[in-house]
């Protein structure tokens, strides 16, 4: 989906991750993302966070439940399979081979995706709050630009 008008707190050239910021999974991602992403051409962001909430609501998203990682590039957004495939051809190799998965409809990547989603904290385990980054990794997510 795009939308003209940018989201909150995102310039034109930011590619931004959302992800729960209270399931394992997605910390397991985020520190992925941390790690393998060099160039540190992507920022996090929780969604459970004042910056995530207004991302959400600006793309009409629920700001309750969360049932699937955005990825927002300007003003586009992405998400389940094609979000995780969007960032992934971003990465360095190997990791970027992974995008050969973009050959499967996408009806059939989605549901793959939501298995995974929908399951998540049975399978992986939740937090009791968001974790918050480590200093050293602080610049890494998304700040409030009022």
């Amino acid at each position: 989906m795009t939308i003209k008008k940018l989201p909150p707190n995102i310039a034109a050239n930011d590619c931004v991750i959302l992800f729960d910021g209270v399931c394992k999974l997605c910390n397991v991602w985020s520190r992925f993302i941390i790690r393998f992403d060099k160039q540190q051409r992507f920022k996090l962001c929780s969604v459970q966070s004042p910056e995530g909430q207004s991302i959400l609501g600006h793309f009409k998203m629920p700001t309750e439940h969360f049932d699937t990682m955005l990825y927002v590039e300007g003003n586009q957004v992405f998400d389940k399979s094609d979000a995780f495939l969007n960032v992934i051809n971003k990465l360095p190799m190997p990791w970027r081979l992974l995008y050969i998965f973009k050959i499967i409809p996408k009806g059939i990547r989605n549901w793959f995706y939501d298995r995974i989603a929908l399951n998540r904290y049975s399978l992986f385990g939740k937090y009791d709050s968001c974790m918050l980054p480590s200093t050293e990794n602080k610049n890494r997510f998304l700040k409030n630009k009022t």
